[in-house]
């Protein structure tokens, strides 16, 4: 069932219902031309929320990358939490919905990234998010979310989050001799197509041809949307390629090493990532291996088996083992 109502200052809200067995979710969806798309997931429309949790989405991706994630944290958290939940799916700038808007000054870094959810927050009148939980590039945003917050860039109303989610994110400087390569090989072989392709069936062959996997270039095709008889992609590449490279070269190693006062930073590596050099993987331990300290917050590593980059699609269960606990115990 679709349904579309305004909120009291005239901001219009789609609203879908979807069930599944015992379980009903609230699905509201909404955009600005001068703040970030998003989406909201609660269990219920009828009941208040109490607490707030941002995802961020990875490179190239959008916020309803995790739609079926989050109404499945939902299901988990009502029959372990008496807390109300609403889960806020980002698209962050250039991504998504929000790719539509002109509202973004440069540059395209993580900085921005970070900022404009608190501008998001402050934007809407929100409480500031109890958690907030990204994915790859997403992971970096959040850390420097809780970086800046701490510093008090986004002023003195700005409350850090309790839990921060990193999610099969290298915290560091991503050393381009450390990855295969393929992410800069997508990025360079989009940047070659014209801004408009005759199909998505077109570029899905096109990229296979390139030598690119089917899954990958499936992926890549879900990111068109029409425009007359050609599809478009629905992010900006120019203002990613610029994000990703700020992704590369921004380092949270400080935060990690002094983590802010009653906030828990969550690293979730995958096993079978290759993103992880053994050296990272020791410096996470170590960090780990500190305990909660009266006058920091704590790192906590988590490794998810039976998973691979994509975590939300390969393990699914596995992730929700680990979140879902967590979230619980705020």
């Amino acid at each position: 069932m679709v349904g579309i109502f305004r909120n009291k200052s005239g901001g219009c809200f789609l609203s879908r219902i979807l069930n599944s067995p015992g379980f009903s979710f609230h699905v509201s969806s909404w955009r600005s031309l001068q703040n970030l798309a998003y989406e909201e997931v609660r269990a219920s429309s009828d009941k208040p929320y109490d607490s707030t949790a941002f995802i961020l989405h990875g490179l190239l991706g959008s916020g309803r990358n995790w739609r079926s994630f989050s109404r499945n944290l939902l299901s988990r958290l009502s029959n372990s939490s008496s807390t109300e939940w609403r889960l806020v799916l980002v698209d962050l700038r250039n991504h998504g919905r929000s790719a539509e808007s002109e509202g973004f000054d440069p540059p395209h870094d993580m900085v921005n990234a970070a900022k404009d959810l608190a501008k998001l927050v402050e934007s809407q009148g929100w409480a500031w998010p109890d958690v907030v939980m990204g994915h790859s590039m997403g992971g970096k945003v959040a850390l420097q979310f809780a970086q800046s917050c701490n510093r008090g860039d986004y002023g003195d109303s700005a409350s850090l989050p309790k839990q921060l989610w990193v999610l099969d994110s290298i915290p560091g400087n991503v050393d381009p001799e450390n990855s295969d390569g393929e992410v800069e090989k997508v990025l360079k072989t989009l940047q070659g197509l014209p801004s408009s392709v005759p199909s998505r069936k077109w570029l899905v062959n096109h990229m296979i041809e390139l030598g690119f996997s089917r899954s990958l270039s499936e992926w890549i095709g879900s990111n068109l949307k029409k425009s007359g008889d050609h599809e478009t992609w629905s992010f900006n590449l120019e203002g990613a390629v610029q994000m990703f490279n700020s992704f590369r070269e921004t380092s949270y190693w400080s935060l990690l090493e002094h983590p802010p006062k009653d906030m828990e930073i969550a690293i979730v590596r995958a096993e079978n990532s290759d993103r992880w050099s053994p050296e990272v993987v020791r410096q996470l331990g170590r960090l780990s291996s500190k305990g909660l300290e009266e006058s920091k917050g704590q790192v906590s590593v988590h490794v998810l088996p039976n998973s691979g980059h994509w975590v939300h699609v390969d393990n699914p269960k596995g992730l929700l083992d680990i979140v879902a606990p967590k979230f619980s115990s705020l």
